[in-house]
């Protein structure tokens, strides 16, 4: 017998190890099945599990085990991602605890320190990853710094720079001063800053008593300024675009430009262009053929080619002096404060500096052709549709791929420098020093680059590179393309597209069919969760505090595309109130003898109660089903909660009592039977998304009933359930007193009627199929009803009654002897009274343009959620104010 009480904790661990030990998450590359594959998004090493990970992980879980259970040779193919500034920050600190830095060690020994730090602490999302029941094949588990993978990364860097599409050249990156190196931009956070706006007179060269005004928030950098830009359309500037200005402190004449870049309507409409330290002016310099100043060493200290007066000053430093310089020469127009969002090292927390350096770029805008056209043709579509747009708005604009890091952790880019600078790209240094002797015609000392690959460059070559590329394995030819990738909207630049470029190039076909973007989780406010906030809610807690079943369901509950997760700890806690249901139906059935019947045929079941939730159950298995394919889950999710928890719990197990206590045994039997058999197809349809309750009770309801069970849960098909199985005059036989009983319950608490007052109630111009309804179910009605009776009604209403019109019939509530009839109208119309005001304030706030566009969007989401929340409510109200009219 099951146990009173279910215990999570008790029994994941548990199911976990014997799945694993079993190796059930296993792929078969030799199988005659049909394949289906996820790639896992490789979780950086260093990472712990948030609650992204968690809702990303599930959904990609829920999928797996589904297609396992429909008889796919399923591979979801692990592994994590080598996070090149992440883990050597990581390592950094480690070594400052001991006052040493990596420098102290030199690069081959701090290598050796991250290889033992990931070998010792690397594990940490992996560990984590099985207490949330993710099921990949651990055994093809692949990190991006395998000797396997880096092979991979080396062919593809060579093979394109053969092809002339990856090359080194000199231009704007996003330049960390403190960690000294290049990073992405997904690795950039903006910040809103407090700060002003300086406006600068540049006098023109020909006429000193002219001059141009323009507006900054960075007058450090006019050191480098090569031009003023205003737009050729603007009347204020037209007879002087062509002429020059002086650039004040430096001396410097540059030329005033006509671009379109200027907007007349802001500021001053003439704008200072610094190419080496702004991207937009970077393109403007490019259009002009402006010289490219750059004014900035590594540290954004003053250097470079500005004046030498000003070296080594801090850029913060530099623009005090600068600014009071300016203002001692007259040429300081005026400064206005100005608020502004400023870029910023997610991991350094320092302003990123635009800087001008010689780094390693792919030729991105060829490469994405092809990628655009995939997606285009529909040979990989977005769930979602509309992230397609978002795609196709960066792809159709890409700009070259920096792919170059000053860092030592990661692949090491494979290209060597002969004594005149000319690089060599081979490799390997053999292969190197061969080609370089071809060159010079002798041999000739190679200097290797130090810099090492962005981390984004080996994950997109995850698709295939985890499948054994440059080799042609069995299991590249089986297993890519794949089948669906899940990720979050954050990463389509910085991933989605860059595999979709890579795969198509390398392999001729696009990488996966489908990409499923899921919404973020936000907090129960609507906020995005951060540790500044404060509203941060740790997966880990919620596994420990309700289970890691309620979690998932939660989450797969709350997916629906395109839509926010909003993330109550309530909810999960209602969800574990779920898993209770499920074990309490299960121990149910155990202590009214309904065991698992080997050999039970659904379609041979003869009571009309039972073919009614044997036909549910076959449109709940084909509900669930469609939404799993067509990424619904929240729709999967709330199709099985309602046929558990409402239709198999509240109604059948309810209908089903007065068979069990009765005495005709071929009945009683035969329920016992369907039972057992029906709450064994829930634990299947469950399964993918609450692996562990299910597979215990499946293990447990057949060991207590002596029924061997042949596989664990996880390896079971899916039902295979026939539509034939529906009864349809059984459905809608069993529907009628469903909503028969839900009608009187509902108007029950409407007109607070006592809950223990026994009512009676009257049907009326009933048709003689009704009253065969209401004869066959006349007991389970009056007890689930709680009504004193039920009879036909042929003459009129008692007074103060209450009416609610059923099919072609009406139920006539007589209630002036429970309820004040009066009282209650008044009651009512105060709350639907109650109920205007507050939808009247809640629109008078929408209506206000200033508050929609100011008020934080999350802010603006919840005040509609409330106007809808209250709209509804008023609408029962006035309906139950409607049936007292007449009484």
């Amino acid at each position: 017998m099951l146990d009173k009480t279910y215990d999570p904790a008790e029994i994941e661990a548990k199911h976990y190890e014997a799945w694993e030990a079993k190796g059930v998450f296993a792929s078969q590359v030799d199988s005659n099945a049909k394949p289906y594959t996820i790639m896992m998004p490789p979780p950086n090493v260093t990472g712990s599990l948030h609650m992204g990970h968690a809702l990303t992980f599930t959904l990609q879980d829920a999928l797996i085990r589904y297609h396992r259970m429909r008889g796919y040779d399923a591979l979801w193919q692990p592994g994590t991602d080598h996070a090149g500034i992440a883990t050597q920050m990581v390592v950094e600190r480690n070594l400052a605890q001991d006052g040493r830095t990596r420098h102290d060690l030199g690069r081959p020994a701090f290598i050796d320190k991250v290889w033992e730090w990931k070998a010792e602490s690397g594990g940490t999302i992996t560990r984590q990853l099985r207490r949330l029941g993710a099921s990949p094949d651990w055994s093809r588990e692949r990190f991006t710094m395998d000797e396997g993978l880096s092979r991979a990364v080396v062919e593809v860097f060579v093979t394109l720079h053969k092809q002339g599409l990856l090359y080194r050249d000199k231009r704007l990156v996003n330049w960390d001063p403190k960690l000294h190196t290049a990073i992405s931009d997904l690795e950039v956070e903006s910040r809103e800053v407090k700060g002003n706006l300086w406006h600068f007179r540049y006098p023109l060269s020909d006429d000193a008593e002219r001059y141009v005004v323009v507006a900054t928030t960075r007058p450090e950098t006019m050191l480098g300024d090569t031009a003023v830009a205003v737009h050729p359309e603007d009347e204020r500037y037209r007879d002087l675009i062509g002429r020059k200005v002086r650039l004040p402190l430096v001396g410097r004449e540059i030329p005033i430009v006509a671009d379109e870049y200027a907007d007349p309507e802001t500021g001053t409409g003439a704008v200072k262009i610094t190419p080496a330290h702004d991207f937009n002016d970077f393109e403007v310099g490019r259009r002009h053929g402006l010289a490219m100043i750059n004014v900035f060493d590594r540290d954004a200290r003053i250097g470079g080619e500005a004046p030498v007066a000003y070296h080594g000053l801090d850029r913060y430093e530099a623009r005090k002096r600068i600014v009071a310089e300016i203002e001692a020469f007259g040429l300081l127009e005026k400064v206005e404060p100005h608020t502004h969002m400023l870029p910023h090292g997610d991991r350094s927390g320092v302003v990123i500096e635009p800087w001008l350096t010689d780094q390693w770029y792919v030729d991105a805008a060829t490469l994405a052709k092809p990628a655009i056209e995939a997606v285009e043709q529909g040979r990989t579509r977005f769930v979602p549709r509309q992230w397609e747009n978002t795609y196709f708005e960066w792809m159709r604009n890409i700009q070259p791929w920096c792919v170059s890091r000053q860092i030592w952790w990661g692949h090491q880019i494979p290209a060597w420098y002969g004594p005149d600078g000319h690089v060599f790209v081979e490799r390997s240094e053999a292969e190197a020093e061969a080609a370089a002797r071809a060159h010079y015609g002798h041999d000739a000392k190679l200097t290797r680059d130090p810099d090492v690959l962005d981390t984004w460059f080996s994950s997109a070559l995850w698709p295939f590179s985890t499948l054994g590329w440059p080799d042609r394995t069995p299991e590249l030819a089986r297993y890519y393309p794949t089948d669906v990738l899940v990720t979050g909207f954050d990463i389509i630049f910085f991933w989605v597209a860059r595999m979709m470029m890579m795969g198509i190039h390398f392999m001729g076909e696009v990488p996966f069919r489908d990409v499923y973007i899921h919404a973020l989780v936000r907090d129960e406010r609507g906020q995005k969760m951060s540790k500044s906030k404060g509203n941060v809610i740790d997966p880990l807690d919620l596994i420990k505090d309700y289970g890691t079943d309620a979690l998932r369901f939660t989450l797969c509950a709350m997916a629906a595309q395109g839509r926010d997760i909003k993330l109550a700890v309530g909810r999960v806690e209602g969800y574990r109130n779920f898993a209770t249901k499920l074990w309490n139906a299960a121990r149910y059935g155990q202590m009214n003898g309904c065991a698992p019947v080997p050999g039970f045929d659904p379609a041979a079941v003869s009571h009309r109660t039972n073919r009614w939730i044997v036909g549910a159950l076959a449109q709940t298995a084909a509900r669930a089903a469609e939404a799993l394919d067509g990424y619904r889950f929240n729709e999967a999710a709330g199709a099985l909660y309602q046929f558990t928890w409402g239709t198999y719990c509240d109604w059948y197990l309810e209908f089903t009592k007065p068979i069990l206590n009765g005495s005709d045994e071929a009945a009683k039997a035969e329920t016992r039977a369907t039972t057992a058999w029906v709450l064994d197809q829930i634990l299947h349809l469950l399964h993918p998304v609450m692996p562990f309750i299910t597979e215990e009770l499946w293990e447990r309801l057949g060991a207590d009933a002596g029924v061997a069970r042949p596989q664990p849960l996880i390896a079971e098909p899916w039902p295979a359930l026939e539509v034939s199985l529906v009864d349809p005059e059984a459905e809608a036989e069993m529907d009628w007193v469903v909503r028969l009983i839900s009608t009187v319950r509902t108007v029950r608490s409407e007109m607070n009627v006592p809950a223990g007052a026994q009512i009676p109630v009257m049907l009326r111009d009933a048709s003689p199929a009704t009253l065969r309804r209401l004869e066959a179910h006349r007991g389970v009605i009056t007890r689930m009803a709680r009504l004193a009776s039920i009879e036909v009604l042929s003459g009129p209403a008692p007074k103060g009654s209450v009416q609610v019109v059923l099919d072609e019939a009406a139920l006539v509530l007589p209630l002036a002897e429970f309820v004040d009839i009066q009282a209650e109208r008044q009651r009512l119309a105060k709350e639907i009274e109650k109920l205007s005001g507050e939808v009247a304030k809640i629109d008078q706030k929408l209506n206000n343009p200033s508050f929609v566009q100011r008020a934080p969007e999350e802010v603006v989401e919840e005040q509609r959620e409330r106007r809808a929340d209250a709209e509804a409510a008023r609408s029962r109200y006035a309906e139950a104010l409607a049936r007292l009219q007449d009484a």
